[in-house]
This record gives C-alpha cells, structure tokens and sequence, in this order.
C-alpha cells in the first residue's frame, strides 16, 4: 500500500518503512507526527484519488532527528564592479520513518 502525502510545499509517494528527509517540522525527535493532508492512497490494481485530500485518510511516522543538510556555496559577482560576495546556506530537514498508512 502506498500514499502521496503534501508536507512542507512538497508532495511525496511514501510506504510502511520509508525514510524521508522532509522540511524541518518542529517536533521533537523520537515522537510520533501525523500527516492528515493525503492527496491519494492506493494498493495493487486499486488507486483511491481525493478531491483535493481523500477524507479519513492519514499517514502515522516516527520523527528520527533533526538537522541540517550539506553547505551551499552561493558566490553572487558583478561583472566591471570588482565586487563578489560568499554565502552559505544550510537548508534545515526532519528525517522521519513512515510507520502506517491509514486508508
């Protein structure tokens, strides 16, 4: 059985098992986090779509931690101005594990 879940502006396809790295939720680690915003669930042969969300469906996971992702170097440079500027940016995650989907 699988689901397509929304979450932080993106949507994903998850199973019972599945380890994702989502936009950071604030919650704590090894807590449990409900997702109710579930755009279709289906099984072998048998897809249930909503319009927009399939009522009474919902996806149970385990927070596992917190964190951040790898650095990204941003140079930004103006040409004939000899002026550049350096940045980095670490994009904030939650990694969770999908524990149930709730049809």
């Amino acid at each position: 059985m699988y689901a397509i879940i929304v979450t932080g502006g993106k949507q994903y396809r998850v199973e019972k098992g599945d380890v994702l790295f989502i936009e950071k939720l604030e919650v704590e680690a090894d807590s449990e986090v409900k997702f109710d915003e579930v755009l279709a669930v289906g099984e072998e042969g048998k897809v249930k779509v909503g319009a927009p969300t399939v009522v009474g469906a919902s996806v149970a996971a385990k927070v596992i931690k917190n964190g951040k992702g790898k650095k990204l170097n941003i140079i930004t440079y103006r040409s004939k101005k000899h002026s550049a500027r350096r940045m980095g940016h670490r994009q904030p995650y939650t990694k969770v594990e999908i524990t149930a989907i709730n049809a």
